[in-house]
């Protein structure tokens, strides 16, 4: 890659905007990965609509990207051009502070994030630190990789954070990209399953992904709940999931977005030692152990596939409900030929 490189890319410009843009020079530490898929994921969304806004200048959205490295700054360790990476919403941590220092980067005041604070994958090509992407195996297609980056990871996550007990009873609210990934992990560790969702055709999903029972968002369980994780940025769904916990259970949110939650009863909601949780990204040992537990336990992951071109139109089906499991933009070189839609 001797002297400038350009790429295609989607921008958040008052919109989604298809530009041409020089490609940076990696850094020391940094590659240089040519996109072969990008999952789409709800904070993408929020970028584009200005619930979240971007970081960046005209950022390009998507943090979870397969492709392959094809330049390597000079200390970059263990990877090399034609190495297949994931890129994920972690991006940078200062490594310092006392968050970084205790094993929770997670919450590193210093953070940044790919596709928000960084470009991201929406694009032929991107920028990631070395330091923070995945090195991935062989044996999973680049699409369904894709959306464990972050669906799967911060799934994981938020799985941890609900304090399931083994055999334990799960409640999980909304059921979208991370929630169909987090139901087949937490069915793997011997759960029993409720889901709760909008969709008739999310509920179909999670009966035929082995849950005990599926049903309107805010219907009553069907038993007390020992874990809840709540995915929907609902939150008028938080004191519904709460009254559905058990003595000691826990509820935890897991979107980086959630509208206002209503006044909660102290009785009804929080007393007998019933815990609301939070969830903020994940950390590079969160994302280790998922991939090692999906080597073990390998997902299904329920695709709807768009052409990179498409991307505000996977956004706009995103936002009206229109596929079940995940999206994913593939990399098919139409965008490069001169998509100009805008969203």
């Amino acid at each position: 890659m001797g002297g400038a490189v350009r790429t295609g890319a989607w921008v958040v410009d008052g919109g989604l905007r298809w530009v041409a843009r020089e490609v940076p020079e990696p850094g020391p530490y940094g590659v240089v990965v040519e996109v072969s898929v990008c999952g789409v994921c709800r904070t993408d969304l929020h970028l584009v609509e200005w619930d979240l806004p971007t970081h960046l200048p005209q950022c390009t959205p998507g943090h979870e990207v397969v492709g392959r490295v094809v330049r390597a700054g000079p200390r970059v360790a263990g990877l090399a051009p034609g190495d297949r990476v994931g890129v994920a919403w972690l991006a940078r941590t200062c490594g310092l502070c006392r968050f970084c220092r205790s094993g929770r980067e997670n919450l590193c005041p210093h953070s940044r994030y790919t596709g928000w604070d960084l470009h991201g994958g929406y694009a032929g090509l991107t920028v990631a630190d070395s330091r923070y992407v995945y090195r991935l195996p062989p044996g999973v297609p680049d699409e369904e990789f894709a959306p464990l980056l972050c669906a799967g990871i911060i799934g994981y996550r938020a799985l941890e954070r609900a304090e399931l007990p083994p055999g334990g009873r799960l409640g999980i609210y909304g059921f979208g990209a991370s929630a169909h990934l987090t139901a087949q992990l937490a069915l793997a560790r011997g759960a029993t399953l409720h889901v709760f969702t909008r969709g008739e055709d999310a509920r179909r999903l999670a009966l035929e992904l082995g849950a005990a029972s599926a049903q309107e968002a805010y219907a009553g369980s069907p038993e007390p709940l020992d874990s809840a994780i709540l995915f929907a940025p609902v939150g008028s769904l938080v004191p519904v999931a709460l009254e559905a916990l058990d003595r000691g259970g826990t509820l935890a949110i897991a979107g980086i977005h959630l509208t206002d939650v209503p006044a909660l009863n102290y009785q009804r909601h929080l007393f007998q030692e019933r815990t609301l949780r939070s969830v903020t990204a994940n950390t590079r040992a969160d994302g280790e152990a998922y991939l090692a537990e999906v080597a073990a336990h390998r997902p299904v992951v329920h695709l709807t596939r768009y052409a990179m071109a498409e991307a505000a139109e996977a956004l706009a089906d995103l936002a009206a409900g229109r596929f079940t499991g995940a999206a994913v933009l593939v990399n098919d070189g139409r965008s490069e030929a001169g998509q100009k839609s805008e969203l």
